[in-house]
């Protein structure tokens, strides 16, 4: 009589599954290593309304309202670290429409919030995105350009948005900056910059716009300036 312990059969390993199972391991290891570990916010403990001169060469801020915001705008709900706007004039020409939203750590709502998504699911009438780039002394600031319009004059848009220590140019570009960013181990803050004139006539808009945002820059501490621009 044989013993009964010849008829056990060991179990086959089968070779892909044991594969499988280590690279998944060892993707979910490497995974969380990666796990961002530190956080970058420039702006702190600062207050967008403190840090933003509220007279800026010949404009003077005429109100903290007034700002151009469509109604499916992610600002109206207020999921932003900081927001700023404001409404500045000189006196003759259309008021400059000034608009930030700031989110300590990056999540995403700021992709959100760029003009050409929110202004076009408002049901506003956007023109193509286009390279918008300013000479601001000490460099050429990538910005976009957009016109906006919604059954009444043209609303001429200029944003951009730092994220980390880039500014990218499209939102497709946001997304893969933050994931690079995750994988050097930082999470991000972002901040994004609009502004924007009503106006019949789109080359003083945007030399105005230009003038603006070259003195908005140069008003602020040279050692605070990272907060808007790399």
């Amino acid at each position: 009589m044989k013993p009964m312990f010849d008829s056990f059969t060991e179990p086959r390993v089968d070779r892909r599954k044991f594969v499988l199972g280590a690279l998944f391991a060892a993707t979910a290891a490497f995974a969380q290593w990666r796990l961002p570990r530190r956080d970058l916010d420039r702006l702190g403990q600062q207050k967008l309304e403190d840090l933003v001169p509220k007279q800026i060469g010949n404009w003077k801020a005429i109100a903290n309202n007034g700002v151009v915001v469509p109604p499916n705008d992610p600002l109206l709900n207020g999921i932003y670290s900081q927001e700023l706007t404001r409404v500045y004039s000189d006196g003759e020409n259309p008021p400059i429409m000034l608009l930030m939203a700031q989110n300590g750590t990056q999540t995403g709502f700021l992709q959100v919030h760029r003009p050409d998504y929110c202004y076009r699911a408002s049901g506003y009438q956007i023109s193509a995105v286009s390279p918008h780039p300013i000479n601001i002394g000490s460099g050429i600031l990538p910005a976009s350009l957009m016109d906006a319009t919604s059954g009444g004059p043209t609303e001429h848009v200029v944003f951009w948005t730092r994220i980390g220590d880039r500014i990218p140019e499209s939102w497709t570009e946001q997304k893969i900056v933050v994931a690079e960013q995750n994988l050097r181990g930082i999470i991000p803050d972002a901040i994004l910059i609009r502004v924007s004139v009503i106006s019949g006539n789109s080359t003083a808009a945007l030399g105005t716009i230009d003038r603006f945002v070259q003195q908005m820059l140069t008003s602020i501490p040279a050692n605070r300036r990272s907060v808007f621009i790399v």
